[in-house]
């Protein structure tokens, strides 16, 4: 296989949307005059929060395992993520008859190692500042024979997540125009990077741009550089779902030629953010979910001014205390 093989494109997505057809709804795209005002813009937000397990990630988890071959089911999967991801792939293996362990930080929402438990999924905790979550997942792989399956560096799930860019370009077609720009959070970009495949087909006037908060903004870095970057150890914010090192291998590849730039947001910004959803849009958006939405409402960047705006709230599972918490400011 070469390094294009390795590389989702559009007939990929196409294939995924027939594999998650079922599965994933059909998340709304959500309007208001007050987020507009607030942006310098036209904002058109596609409530991924709404997704089947609370987010996005049920669709490249579906189109991911159900590819697996039948004989290899048996032994099921392994997965590593703060928590969406996991929740996405306990669902999809539930779904599909297999067993799954996730490897999960000790740190993470109650709300999303329930969510994993729910589902039937066993969870391993790791320690997310001293152990490496990659090196436990393999080895509880090799001991059960199970398939490894990564958050984001892997053609299916790009293509699976790419399925929700596919939407979105063909439901602006009832707004009557496509859209100028479009942000979404990054953490290993297997989201952005599979709707930008998407909207460089479908809606090719619309420039694709990274929402990453501070301190852990690799994906800004990494495209301004044109090589990847990463972020200092230790560095924290609360948008736990994206606080990846770095861009993936073949997310970077497809970001450096599909993606325009990297915004940068304060967990304060992705506070009020949440705050705004849940006042106008009646939706809970979690911090790293609503990180499109706080770069777009502190306010466009000059060249989006006035310009019709696409955001990805790409998460909803958010502890009920913390989003207490954040809602009394």
């Amino acid at each position: 296989m070469t390094a294009a093989d390795a590389l989702p494109d559009f007939e990929d997505v196409l294939a995924a949307a027939e594999r998650v057809r079922g599965v994933a709804r059909e998340t709304p795209i959500l309007t208001h005059e007050a987020l507009d005002a607030l942006a310098g813009g036209s904002l058109f937000i596609k409530a991924e929060c709404l997704q089947v397990t609370g987010s996005f990630k049920i669709r490249g988890a579906m189109n991911r395992l159900s590819q697996i071959p039948a004989a290899q089911r048996a032994a099921g999967v392994v997965a590593f993520s703060s928590g969406n991801h996991a929740q996405g792939v306990a669902r999809a293996a539930r779904l599909l008859g297999m067993p799954a362990v996730i490897v999960m930080p000790s740190d993470a929402p109650r709300i999303k190692v329930a969510g994993v438990e729910a589902d039937g999924g066993v969870v391993h905790f790791y320690d997310r500042e001293t152990e490496s979550r990659e090196e436990i997942a393999t080895r509880i792989a090799e001991d059960r024979g199970a398939v490894v399956v990564p958050s984001f560096d892997d053609k299916d799930i790009v293509a699976g997540q790419g399925t929700a860019g596919l939407e979105f370009a063909h439901q602006m077609e009832a707004f009557g125009e496509p859209l100028d720009h479009l942000i979404c959070c990054a953490g290993g970009g297997g989201l952005i990077t599979g709707v930008a495949i998407a909207m460089a087909e479908l809606s090719p006037q619309t420039s694709i741009w990274t929402a990453e908060p501070e301190g852990h903004d690799d994906w800004a870095q990494s495209l301004a550089a044109g090589e990847l970057r990463s972020n200092l150890p230790g560095t924290r914010s609360i948008c736990d779902a994206i606080l990846t090192p770095m861009p993936g291998q073949i997310t970077f590849a497809l970001g450096k030629r599909l993606l325009s730039g990297g915004l940068v947001v304060s967990d304060d910004e992705v506070r009020e953010a949440m705050r705004l959803a849940f006042r106008y849009l009646k939706v809970v958006a979690e911090p790293g979910g609503a990180a499109a939405l706080a770069a777009a409402v502190q306010g466009l960047p000059s060249e989006m001014h006035g310009q019709r705006v696409g955001v990805l709230i790409t998460g909803g599972n958010v502890d009920a205390d913390m989003f207490s918490t954040v809602l009394r400011g």
